[in-house]
């Protein structure tokens, strides 16, 4: 039963935080009041999105153990060692995907349909014929889309009568894209030998360390382009914090360079006192823009020339 359940990897639950930045998001650009938030539902739209990202997570040790007998840490799965059988596992997949459609039912239909989408995503990034992950670039950007997909869930958290702005969308992807990217420029580099890499990930063969650096780089650009586009739209005050965010992304980036860099285990980043620290910061600075009017900052946006 433990390695079942290993395999379903609950402590990567974490990771489905990422959707409180779409419930931040709609509070703040629908003028919504904390008070009239259901906090039940809150409840459930977590779990159920935990539900189906371990749905994703069995499927995923159970086709990549052929794989993952390549990686130095890896190869010590429950599925790598033929410790779990595969009619247990097609149960374990079923269960959770089941569950947490039936807890969606309980919010709306679009967040349903985008419970729906973060499923398929799954089977896309992992089963055959289409497994994106063995694809050069496809591979990052199929997996980070998770991210995107769990700003709406945060979204549609709060309401079903609009969406988000597309800036912030595509921005929130590319910085998963930019999440995902220096994971395998820091995995790259652990396995040291390219031959042995892309025997573990087949999108490895055709990477070579510099694509990933230079990849990991056009996504920090495309995250950042995106959502200066969208803060500076939304609140121009906001442009003081994106010093700040670039060098967030940059020091994430030089962490990947680390041995046995934590950038590997992105669900034990909260281990990382130091980018903890650097991630509060931001989140301080923008709060604190958020609430305070710098009307100087407004010629930055006005549309017109400055007559002397």
């Amino acid at each position: 039963m433990k390695d079942y359940i290993k395999i379903a990897r609950i402590d990567h639950w974490i990771k489905n935080l990422f959707i409180i930045p779409g419930i931040a998001v709609a509070i703040l650009l629908l003028n919504v009041k904390i008070s009239s938030i259901n906090i039940l539902s809150l409840i459930i739209g977590f779990l159920s999105t935990c539900f189906i990202a371990s749905a994703n997570y069995v499927i995923n040790e159970w086709l990549d153990a052929e794989f993952d007998k390549y990686h130095p840490t890896k190869k010590y799965r429950p599925v790598v060692g033929g410790n779990v059988q595969f009619k247990f596992v097609i149960t374990e997949y079923l269960i959770f995907a089941i569950l947490g459609i039936a807890l969606s039912l309980f919010i709306n239909y679009l967040f349903v349909i985008t419970e729906l989408w973060l499923l398929l995503m799954g089977i896309i990034y992992n089963v055959k014929p289409l497994r994106s992950k063995d694809i050069i670039f496809l591979d990052v950007l199929s997996e980070s889309i998770n991210n995107m997909i769990r700003l709406l869930l945060g979204w549609f958290l709060i309401t079903s009568n609009a969406f988000p702005p597309v800036s912030i969308l595509i921005g929130y992807w590319m910085a998963g894209a930019f999440l995902m990217g220096t994971k395998r420029l820091a995995e790259y580099r652990m396995i040291g030998n390219p031959e042995t890499a892309g025997l573990y990930r087949k999108s490895f063969k055709y990477y070579t360390e510099k694509t990933l650096f230079g990849s990991s780089f056009f996504y920090a650009l495309c995250s950042t382009f995106c959502i200066g586009i969208f803060l500076v739209k939304y609140r121009i005050e906001y442009v003081l914090g994106m010093p700040f965010m670039f060098f967030l992304f940059a020091y994430y980036v030089m962490m990947a360079f680390d041995e046995d860099s934590a950038v590997q285990k992105p669900e034990k980043l909260y281990k990382e006192k130091k980018l903890l620290l650097l991630v509060g910061l931001v989140v301080v600075i923008l709060a604190l823009l958020t609430v305070i009017d710098i009307p100087a900052l407004h010629s930055f946006s006005d549309p017109y020339l400055i007559n002397f």
